[in-house]
């Protein structure tokens, strides 16, 4: 994964230090098993060992195989845009891996005085609850022509992906040429899984129009595009927030 994530816990019980804090640690295990396994850049993770052919699928760990069966329906879903097996080097799920290895980290926060939690892997985010009171997550996504700025806010009911180049420059792949290209400046995905939202918001920003089609037709997920010119596209429910409702989360 190769990433910063950033987690918030809100609680409504001041005496929940010591959940918070046990949870806390088995979220980080999570994440740093999942790095371990599907780093594409540590040469001895399983899944650098896969793509270089030193172990079969059946030789690698149990969650390699579950995170390629759902890339397998992600890649259907989203009509091949999304695809690990055509990208360079070998497969590659980091498109899905990250939103995945958030989703469960998430999982990790059960305790009951737990109102809400939030996992920000790099910018993909999944989420629970709230903060208390009835008031709702909003996340602001950033402007791919100015990042200090944003723009535009949502509500976060459960998750959001992005993809773009605006950080990273241009690394995203075509599945059908494979060859490196940006329709889209930026491309949010909102939707009640994060991994799935993740391999859609990659698809997403290498399909652009085509995408949003894909997305309007799948229920639970919403999507929203900046283009290269500045021009906003988004799906019918895409969940805009009021910039003045209240502080960003």
């Amino acid at each position: 994964m190769g990433t910063v994530v950033t987690i918030d816990v809100y609680t409504t019980d001041s005496r929940a230090d010591a959940d918070v804090t046990r949870e806390l640690a088995t979220a980080r295990a999570i994440l740093h098993r999942a790095d371990a396994v599907f780093s594409t850049w540590k040469p001895h993770s399983p899944v650098s060992r896969l793509r270089r052919g030193e172990i079969t699928l059946a030789e690698a760990p149990a969650e390699v195989s579950e995170v390629l069966e759902r890339c397998a329906v992600a890649r259907e879903l989203s009509g091949g845009w999304f695809d690990p097996w055509a990208m360079p080097g070998g497969i590659d799920p980091t498109g899905y891996v990250k939103g995945w290895a958030a989703q469960k980290a998430l999982g990790a926060f059960r305790a009951s005085s737990i109102c809400g939690a939030i996992v920000n892997a790099a910018g993909d985010i999944a989420s629970f609850g709230s903060l208390g009171h009835g008031h709702p997550f909003r996340i602001g996504i950033a402007d791919p022509f100015s990042p200090r700025r944003l723009a535009d806010v949502v509500y976060l009911t459960a998750t959001i992906a992005t993809s773009g180049t605006y950080e990273r420059g241009n690394h995203l792949i075509d599945p059908h040429t494979r060859r490196p290209t940006a329709p889209v400046a930026s491309a949010s995905v909102t939707g009640p899984d994060l991994g799935l939202a993740d391999a859609l918001a990659t698809a997403l920003a290498v399909a652009c129009a085509p995408g949003l089609d894909l997305i309007e037709a799948l229920e639970g997920y919403e999507a929203f595009t900046i283009a290269l010119e500045g021009s906003r596209r988004w799906t019918q429910h895409f969940p805009f927030a009021p910039h003045e409702a209240g502080p960003l989360r």
